[in-house]
Parts: structure tokens; C-alpha cells; sequence
């Protein structure tokens, strides 16, 4: 299927060339076939295991002219401080590759501190980052300064105790799409430095570290993207996702005008959500406040002796709380959760009715057509239009 694409690809334009890479071929390595490479180019990395530490310079393809770097099959970049790097990197379509046992970062894109000219116009598809050997601040895959990013169908497995599965730093217009993210450290993904209009969608989380999403963080005030940024991170938003597991699911973490709708939540270890302010600057950055926690299904146990965790110079008051169903598996004289402000339209106490491991809800399920109308997400986990009225959790029912 992937040499059908290829071709079709290939076909589009004439001028464009193969450069075939690897054990045997005319360019050894990514670093020799990055240096040749041309709009409308293909790399083509054969079969075999390669070394780290290669560089992808500043490749930049062109609008209708992307650049395409294909892994033929079983193509493993082992070792190194990190697999790839590359600066200022621009319509670059990147497919099919392992990424293991890196000591840095996995892979590294940037924009060389050049921050007016971001990378930019980058997917990363079917790719798979894994097992760090590394245990600090290390990351699976580092963007700072990245925009128009797409990651789709990705794996992220084993990263660094204290490191990332996706560290976005300053990276704004981007997509996270059915990725898949398991025994991360500190998080899955992590979005701060003035990183904005980010889409985490569709994608599954199992034991994603100690908080899955970070949304915003605590960057030094000069890696910030812009620099004028009065927030860490703005106008994320996270839809339609599975988390089994890690510490807490949601940090908003000086975040603004960002929402968590329509995902499913399994066992917590400690939190469901915290609402933190860990840049402490308050004459330049505003409170974390004005997001929105709605149409979730929250399924915990005794692990969770707070539901929500709310730190200082915090806004909990401004945030949303809607149509959110919570069930205590080992309690059933639960409550409900402890909020900062009242829920409205909030479900205590009811048994979702999952019907299988995926965390799918049934017919008949208290869930069904009980969520607030929204616009947005518009599909489920599985990519099922939402009804009207719509579900709440990660899953649509069959109606």
C-alpha cells in the first residue's frame, strides 16, 4: 500500500526524483540524501537499522512540491543522541520510520532560534517513537518553534521518566490525530511557550505519565513563541480521546480559552484534573483560567481522594463544568466530585455500561444523548459522526 502511494505521489510530477537511501543505495544515510534533495523529491530509505545522529539540515520543500521521506519497511533509526535533527525544515512529509534508544531527544525540529521563521508544514504519519535511554527532560519528539504540524497514527512507547512523549514548545496550528501513547514519564504531550490552536484528537492514552496532556507548562522566558506572550499556551483543544491510567489525565497549566470535551477517563491514579499556575511572572502572564471541562465521562477509584486539584494564582471560578458523567467503581455512596464552582447537567453516580476495552458505551448507556450541543468535536473516537443530542464520553452509540 505504501509503494501505491508512493507512485501515485511520484506521478505527480515529472521532475521529481528517488533518492535511494540506505544499506547498498547511491545516498548512505539521511544526512547525504537531505543534502541532495529538491522540491518534489522523494527519499526512499531502504530496508535495514541505521545510526542516530542524522541531520536533516534545513530541507525545505514547496507548496505543491513537498518533500517526502518514506521508510520502505522495517526501517529502525537506533541510538545516538538523537535519531534526526532539523532547523527551519519546511513542507516535509516524514512516513513509516522507528525511532528507538536515543540519549537526547528521539527526533528534534526547530526553528534555530530564528523565531520569525518558524519549521513549518511538517506530518509526521505512521511513524513510531520508543524506549528513551534516557531518564531526565528527554523527549520522544521535541518541537520548538513548529507550525502547520500534523501527527497522525503515530506511537509513542516507554519515554524518559522525566521527559515527553510530544514536547511543544512555542508551536502553533498543529493537529495530534489517533496517535497512541503508553508508559510515558512526566507526559504524553505537553503544550506551553506560547504554543496555540493545537488539536489533540482521536488518539489513546494508557499509563501516559504524570500528567497525559499538559496544557501550557513553565518555559524560560526566552523560549517563548512570541515573545510577547501573556499566556504559556492558548485556544488548545483536546477531543474525542481515550486516558487509562497516569497520575492525572488534564493539567491546565496556564492555560487559557482551552477545552477538554467529549473524551473518557478510566482510573486516575491521584487527580482527574488540576488547575495549576506554575509561571509565577503575574505582572506579565495571566491566571490559568476560562477553560472548559465538558461532556467527559470520568469513571474512578478510591486512588482519587481529590477530584480536582487547584493550585494558586489560579481563575477556577471562570471555567466551564458541564454534562460530565462521573462514576465511583468502588463506592457506591459516592457523592460526586469536588469542584471549584457548581456543575450544571453533571451525572453522579451511574455505570457508563462500557461494552468493550475500547471504552464504547452501550444503547442504553445513562451517557447516550445526554451531552451539552456543542459544535465541536464533531466525530468520536472511531471517526462516527455525533448525534443530535449528542453522547457524552470519547464514543457515539449506535441510535
Amino acid at each position: 500500500m505504501r509503494f501505491f502511494s508512493l507512485l501515485i505521489l511520484l506521478s505527480t510530477s515529472l521532475s521529481a526524483k528517488v533518492l535511494h537511501t540506505g544499506h547498498g543505495q547511491p545516498y548512505s544515510d539521511i544526512t547525504a540524501a537531505a543534502k541532495a534533495a529538491t522540491p518534489g523529491d522523494t527519499i526512499l530509505v531502504h530496508t535495514g537499522t541505521y545510526r542516530g545522529d542524522q541531520s536533516l539540515g534545513s530541507l525545505q520543500g514547496l507548496p505543491g512540491k513537498w518533500i517526502y521521506l518514506i521508510a520502505e519497511k522495517d526501517v529502525l533509526f537506533e541510538g545516538g543522541t538523537t535519531a534526526w535533527r532539523g532547523t527551519d525544515i519546511a513542507y516535509l512529509h516524514i512516513e513509516g520510520f522507528v525511532f528507538a534508544g536515543q540519549t537526547g531527544n528521539g527526533l528534534n525540529i526547530d526553528d534555530g532560534a530564528t523565531y520569525a521563521t518558524p519549521a513549518h508544514h511538517i506530518i509526521f504519519r505512521k511513524c513510531t517513537f520508543r524506549d528513551m535511554a534516557a531518564t531526565g527532560n528527554n523527549d520522544l519528539l521535541k518541537l520548538s518553534g513548529t507550525d502547520d504540524l500534523t501527527i497522525q497514527q503515530c506511537t509513542f512507547l516507554n519515554g524518559s521518566k522525566g521527559g515527553s512523549g510530544i514536547d511543544m514548545v512555542g508551536c502553533h496550528n498543529s493537529l495530534i490525530f489517533q496517535c497512541h501513547f503508553e508508559n510515558m514519564g512526566s507526559n504524553a504531550v505537553q503544550m506551553k511557550g506560547g504554543s496555540s490552536n493545537i488539536r489533540v484528537e482521536a488518539c489513546v492514552f494508557k499509563n501516559a505519565g504524570s500528567r497525559a496532556i499538559n496544557l501550557g507548562g513553565s518555559t524560560g522566558e526566552q523560549f517563548f513563541r512570541p515573545a510577547d506572550a501573556t499566556w504559556e499556551a492558548a485556544e488548545l483543544k483536546v477531543y474525542s480521546n481515550v486516558f487509562i491510567g497516569s497520575e492525572v489525565p488534564i493539567a491546565f497549566v496556564g492555560c487559557t480559552r482551552s477545552e477538554v470535551v467529549n473524551n473518557t477517563i478510566s482510573h486516575p491514579g491521584r487527580w482527574v484534573i488540576r488547575i495549576l499556575q506554575e509561571n509565577r511572572d503575574t505582572a506579565r502572564f495571566g491566571k490559568c483560567s476560562n477553560n472548559t471541562f465538558l461532556n467527559n465521562i470520568i469513571c474512578l477509584d478510591d486512588r482519587v481522594s481529590m477530584e480536582c486539584s487547584t493550585g494558586p494564582n489560579t481563575d477556577p471560578e471562570s471555567f466551564i463544568f458541564s454534562n460530565n458523567l462521573w462514576f465511583h467503581t468502588s463506592n457506591n455512596g459516592w457523592r460526586g466530585p469536588q469542584l471549584p464552582l457548581r456543575e450544571s447537567g453533571g451525572i453522579i453516580g451511574k455505570d457508563p455500561r462500557f461494552i468493550n476495552e475500547r471504552l464504547a458505551i452501550a444503547g442504553d448507556s445513562p451517557a447516550a444523548a445526554a451531552g451539552s450541543s456543542v459544535q465541536y468535536p464533531e466525530k468520536d473516537h472511531a471517526g462516527k459522526l455525533f448525534l443530535l443530542p449528542r453522547s457524552i464520553g470519547a464514543y457515539e452509540v449506535k441510535r
